[in-house]
């Protein structure tokens, strides 16, 4: 028997996961946005709370640290490099680390751009990874502290999983998302059938994360700085992936 995911939302658009291995009892919070809102979903899921494993240290990802540490007496895992600013961390991880969970693994993937200590946990054997604030459907993190050149290696390692890799992300931001990757790549047929179905279920309240390496790759703008369609409609016909990234990137700060 695998992994349960079990999310919700929590705060204003943000989602929280719970990842269960059944045969050890064993669960983990990605991040703690809110916790009232995990505590809620483990009294519903009726689980233990043993595992919080944060992606970066911004407040709706840890702020919820400390008083589910205080009443589950769970191990807090985060990127080393942000021990000073991830409260409650008990293990300090980095690129490639194992973090054994149950009867699987995850291992730890450094994907600095949103910030400087940003990290994404891959579960091979489960197909997915809960990437944080790296990468949404349709978009990536805003560059708070990190560079372009940083954001875009780690794209291109989340970039390098398997097409069918699950994607869990932090944000319901999907719609906004699509409003601005149509202006980019207007001739993206992809793009423009995943627009249509993701207004659908918004309509209907449903959420749009869970999504895929391989739908992201056909329809992320900023997945795809070799399309032609949005080299032209941005004016960098020819230009490095980097550059047009880098550039993508700007116009979506802007949008």
């Amino acid at each position: 028997m695998g992994l349960e995911v079990h999310q919700f939302g929590c705060l204003s658009d943000n989602y929280g996961f719970l990842i269960h291995d059944p045969e050890s009892g064993e669960t983990a919070t990605v991040d703690s946005p809110d916790a009232e809102a995990i505590d809620a979903a483990l009294e519903e899921k009726q689980w233990r709370l043993t595992h919080i494993l944060n992606t970066h240290h911004h407040f709706d990802h840890a702020g919820g640290n400390e008083a589910l540490k205080q009443k589950w007496g769970c191990t807090v895992i985060g990127f080393g490099g942000d021990y000073d600013r991830i409260p409650g961390i008990d293990r300090k991880v980095a690129e490639n680390d194992i973090v054994d969970f149950g009867g699987t693994r995850a291992r730890v993937i450094e994907v600095a751009g949103h910030t400087s200590g940003h990290v994404a946990y891959h579960f091979e054997e489960e197909g997915m990874v809960f990437v944080g604030d790296t990468i949404f459907a349709l978009g990536c993190g805003r560059l708070f502290e990190g560079t372009p050149q940083q954001m875009w290696s780690s794209l291109q390692k989340l970039m390098s999983l398997a097409d069918d890799t699950i994607v869990y992300c932090a944000h319901e931001y999907t719609q906004a998302n699509a409003a601005f990757a149509l202006t980019v790549e207007p001739g993206n047929q992809d793009l423009l059938d995943r627009s249509e179905e993701i207004n659908r279920l918004r309509a209907n309240n449903i959420p749009t994360v869970p999504t895929s390496i391989g739908l992201e790759r056909k329809t992320n703008p900023f997945l795809r700085p070799d399309s032609a369609n949005l080299q032209s409609t941005i004016g960098l016909v020819g230009a490095s992936p980097l550059e047009v990234f880098a550039e993508t990137r700007r116009l979506k700060d802007n949008f």
